[in-house]
């Protein structure tokens, strides 16, 4: 926030470059200070921070665990991509690029932090209202459309937030999610109904947000019409309504929630592997590169949403280190496509023979590994992460179900990827220009987001502990209670 408004004050705001340096170095910041706060919940726990120092469950609480974190740390690797790609151009395209940019920053890590659903709600509006505009930047016909699309439904889904929490407020008397937890297994049955009501009211809302069946109908045309940097910060977009799934289902409704144990996990088992099917449908349809990734978003959200219905530790674990590769993965194919389309032309980013790119090694060769990360093939990230949901199923009753989908959906993505790649660096016809290469600036954003991969596999030990701290911490939620609710008088 702070950073937002010292770019619109003179004389930053009169700079190009003074714009582009302040948001720069306050996003690599916002990575260090996230790093350090993970590394400080590893070392002394579970914090949280009363804002205004009213009591829990009181006032507004902000919440920092090992999930949390672990996704502050996503969002802000992603977003250091995402701004220097921008600030090698895009962002002088239209206006405020940087300052919406760091808005939508403050409200995606306040919907990580937030400890209770009111305030969950207040972070998704600034989200929200910051990625209006930032679909928009730069102007066209197509991202104006897109963005009436975004904007009604997302409004749709900010007035059945509200009604949820009118109603979860008017049963339970508390918005905080702690308190929640504690109030939830103790329901008279005659506010069960109410409560269950809400509860699936929020599945409609984080669904709308992840994308998932049948609310994913959005997505491929947003985020294939937005421009670069912005569609690459989007990719962590979808992964905030998987968190409030996460967060919610697992915490308020979690097996210690009484007869509302386990609610709606059905339901997200069923439309997870229909969206993780549809993505890959929608990666074999697809005519243009854009909408070949957008889809790729779908096929790692419905995995996810999938994997949110088991509600064990190995899921949760195989969720949090999943969700960072695919997050990253997606994110820095979104630039490559960009890249791929300035270089071709007219024809763009639309799988048809086309010139040839000015920088075919660099670009096919970028190109190659994130196909192979993004499939899932070994040794890269993306094949630590599906092995490790698959391993999450072994011995349920959900395994043949699960695994047919994934590796199936699989084949699917690297089929797509394959016929996508032939075409766009093989199939070529008329004159190359030389003079459109890509800048310093953007070939760093794509070579950051995709070291990823390769750290995750070299680190893929540590990684994959702290995945299973987190989904720990996270299941534990008596200790969760006792942390922010002392008075409470929960024991272990």
């Amino acid at each position: 926030m702070l950073t937002a408004l010292l770019i619109m004050l003179p004389p930053v705001h009169y700079s190009p470059w003074r714009r582009r340096l302040v948001s720069m170095v306050s996003t690599v910041l916002l990575l260090l200070v996230s790093v350090t706060l993970l590394f400080q919940i590893l070392a002394d726990g579970m914090t949280f921070y009363a804002v205004g120092n009213w009591v829990p469950p009181f006032g507004i609480i902000m919440v920092a665990d090992l999930v949390s974190a672990i996704m502050l740390c996503l969002t802000a690797f992603l977003a250091v991509g995402a701004v220097f790609y921008g600030s090698a151009g895009e962002d002088e395209r239209g206006s405020f690029f940087h300052p919406l940019f760091q808005f939508q920053l403050m409200g995606i890590n306040g919907a990580f932090l937030t400890g209770d659903l009111f305030n969950l709600f207040v972070f998704f509006e600034v989200l929200l209202i910051a990625s209006y505009a930032l679909l928009i930047h730069a102007g066209g016909k197509n991202k104006t459309k897109a963005a009436v699309h975004y904007v009604v439904l997302n409004l749709t889904g900010s007035a059945i937030f509200l009604l949820a929490l009118a109603v979860l407020y008017g049963s339970l008397g508390t918005l905080n999610i702690a308190d929640m937890a504690l109030k939830v297994a103790d329901l008279p049955p005659d506010n069960q109904i109410l409560v269950k009501v809400g509860g699936l009211m929020l599945l409609i809302v984080f669904g709308l947000k992840a994308a998932i069946l049948p609310l994913q109908f959005w997505l491929p045309a947003t985020y294939s019409s937005a421009s670069a940097p912005v569609a690459a910060l989007f990719a962590v977009m979808t992964k905030i309504g998987v968190y409030a799934l996460l967060r919610v289902f697992t915490t308020i409704f979690g097996e210690q929630a009484g007869p509302l144990a386990g609610l709606a996990t059905n339901l997200m088992w069923v439309f997870g592997l229909a969206t993780l099917f549809l993505g890959a449908l929608g990666v074999l349809a697809s005519k243009d590169f854009r909408k070949l990734v957008a889809n790729l978003v779908l096929v790692s959200v419905g995995s996810l949403v999938a994997m949110v219905a088991f509600q064990n530790t190995a899921a949760n674990a195989a969720i949090l280190y999943y969700t960072v590769h695919s997050t990253l993965i997606c994110g820095a194919l979104f630039l490559l496509a960009d890249l791929i389309a300035i270089q071709r032309g007219k024809a763009g980013d639309r799988l048809v023979a086309a010139r040839r790119v000015s920088q075919p090694v660099l670009l096919g060769g970028l190109f190659v590994f994130a196909a192979i990360s993004v499939a899932g093939l070994p040794p890269f990230s993306g094949f630590i992460g599906k092995l490790m949901l698959l391993q999450a199923a072994v011995g349920s009753d959900k395994q043949f179900w699960l695994w047919s989908f994934l590796l199936l959906c699989s084949l699917m993505v690297l089929v797509g990827l394959s016929r996508a790649g032939s075409t766009l660096f093989w199939r070529v016809s008329g004159m190359q220009k030389a003079d459109e290469r890509a800048l310093p600036l953007q070939v760093f954003a794509v070579f950051w987001l995709l070291s990823a991969s390769i750290l995750m596999m070299v680190f893929a030990g540590p990684l994959t502990e702290l995945g299973f701290a987190g989904a720990t911490q996270l299941g534990d939620v008596i200790q969760t209670i006792r942390t922010i609710l002392p008075a409470s008088g929960v024991s272990l």
